[in-house]
């Protein structure tokens, strides 16, 4: 009989201790779920963090983009309103040809070196621009940088698809053509 209150003993701890394992086994069942719940999470909030660094930096990226369109948008207005400053200054220009090709054959040398002195000074400021002169006298015809008003019949094969006569001199403002020379062409 000692012998089966023994036994009966043991296997009373036998199950407290299978009982006890039974517990530790689900807290450990509970702590890997926890764990596993906490890497998922962690792989999560990476996620984010990775997702809020692309989309900072495409922000900043189109701020640039942004603020260089910006700048580039003040510059060609800028640009476009000197350019119909400059453009309302043209016919003053012309008329100062004018005149001075009138008075080449008057006598009255004050007259010629005002003018020409107006148009000099005018010239230079508009050429501190960026303004200047198509040259079209004498060249091949380029329609680039001139518009033809007229074909004239030449007698020199030389001449054909010259330019014979400027009726109008171009400009360009900044490398950009502003008016285009008006030129006869030789046919």
């Amino acid at each position: 009989m000692a012998e089966d209150n023994e036994i009966k003993a043991l296997k009373k701890e036998q199950k407290k201790e299978n009982k006890k394992l039974e517990e530790l086994q689900k807290k450990l069942d509970e702590c890997t779920r926890q764990l596993e719940e906490h890497k998922k999470q962690q792989e999560e909030d990476q996620d984010k963090i990775r997702q809020g660094k692309d989309d900072y930096l495409r922000l900043m990226a189109e701020f640039e983009t942004f603020r260089r369109r910006s700048a580039e948008d003040r510059l060609n207005l800028i640009a476009s309103a000197s350019a119909d400053t400059i453009k309302g200054l043209l016919p003053v220009l012309d008329d100062c040809e004018r005149a001075i090709k009138m008075l080449e054959s008057s006598s009255d040398e004050a007259a010629k070196e005002g003018t020409q002195l107006i148009y000099d000074k005018l010239m230079a400021y508009l050429k501190t621009c960026g303004l200047a002169v198509i040259d079209a006298a004498g060249k091949k015809f380029d329609t680039d940088f001139h518009e033809a008003v007229t074909q004239f019949p030449t007698p020199e094969e030389s001449l054909k698809g010259m330019v014979i006569d400027v009726v109008q001199t171009g400009y360009t403002l900044n490398g950009k053509v502003l008016r285009y020379a008006k030129v006869v062409v030789g046919a």
